[in-house]
């Protein structure tokens, strides 16, 4: 594999480093595919822990002829001066770097330009039907550990289940912080935009608006329409987004559509690696220890993409 130094963005307001890998062995222009990140900060590598999710798919996935492009998640170099935007949504954090990427490759000569594709992984997989609409225009789309709902029915999942991990007295005390929260998030789309621009959801500054623009772009409205192949994987073990709430639910509304290909895996967490603790709230501990992507899913997700 040889890794080459680009700039996503370059030009613009916020541009961001970036790594393309590229096979060393090439009989003419070879497929590529684009990393988005899931929500939260995060590098060009993916580090969640102390692990390196997306360099481990640059590397994987290289070894296999396939060309990648990672790189910097737009918060995670501008975070600061991006906080205080009160209009920010997934468009401006995500979307907009997605679309960049996939520019470069299709100016890159050794590239396939019939074959470029998106893997995006958790939040990044619920985006990548609407990065694609939007102006990705890509071959395929691969979908993560992602989900067909709502960000904040996620939110609150995650919540619920957190409670009732927790002993009595503390799980009194968070029910009615959970409660608070499912108050204001019930009322986001009866705000007007700018009402939810200068409505605080989750401390100061994550606004409900950011969740209210995500939420009137569910990707099942896109997948619903779309004709394209389309990847969809899951961690059997995965406690974020789960087989029963996500990925069963993508395969209810998705079953019938012959584009639509589903791999699920056993024992496999939402870093797909192998589990640990199994519980929403030691994922954190989980992170911390380093682990391998497990070499299936990269075989999958080549043999998928040079079936295309």
């Amino acid at each position: 594999m040889v890794e080459e130094k680009i700039v996503v963005g370059a030009g613009t307001k916020y541009p961001l480093n970036g790594m393309l890998s590229i096979p060393e062995e090439r009989n003419g222009t070879i497929p590529a595919v684009i990393l988005v990140h899931g929500s939260g900060p995060s590098n060009m590598d993916g580090k969640v822990g102390n692990n390196f999710i997306f360099k481990e798919f640059a590397e994987g996935l290289s070894e296999r002829g396939i060309a990648v492009i990672r790189y910097d998640k737009r918060t995670f170099v501008y975070g600061k001066e991006m906080r205080n935007d009160t209009g920010m949504s997934v468009k401006e954090e995500t979307i907009e770097d997605a679309i960049l990427a996939a520019d470069l490759l299709r100016n890159d000569p050794r590239i396939d330009q019939n074959k470029i594709f998106i893997i995006g992984h958790s939040m990044g997989g619920m985006l990548a039907p609407r990065i694609d609409a939007e102006g990705g225009n890509f071959a395929g789309i691969i979908i993560m550990a992602g989900s067909p709902r709502k960000l904040e029915e996620i939110m609150m999942t995650q919540n619920d289940l957190a409670l009732k991990s927790l002993n009595r007295v503390i799980r009194f005390i968070a029910k009615k912080q959970v409660t608070a929260l499912s108050s204001k998030l019930d009322n986001i789309y009866n705000l007007t935009d700018e009402e939810a621009k200068s409505t605080p959801v989750l401390g100061k500054h994550v606004k409900a608006y950011y969740l209210k623009e995500m939420g009137e772009h569910p990707s099942i409205h896109y997948l619903k329409d779309l004709d394209k192949p389309v990847l969809i994987m899951q961690g059997e073990k995965d406690v974020q987004s789960t087989v029963e709430d996500d990925f069963e639910a993508y395969k209810k509304q998705l079953d019938q559509k012959p584009n639509v290909t589903f791999k699920l895996y056993p024992n496999l967490n939402h870093l797909f690696m192998p589990a640990i603790y199994g519980n929403i709230l030691k994922v954190q501990k989980e992170y911390k220890v380093a682990q391998k992507v497990e070499s299936q899913v990269f075989k999958d997700i080549a043999d998928w993409i040079h079936s295309v």
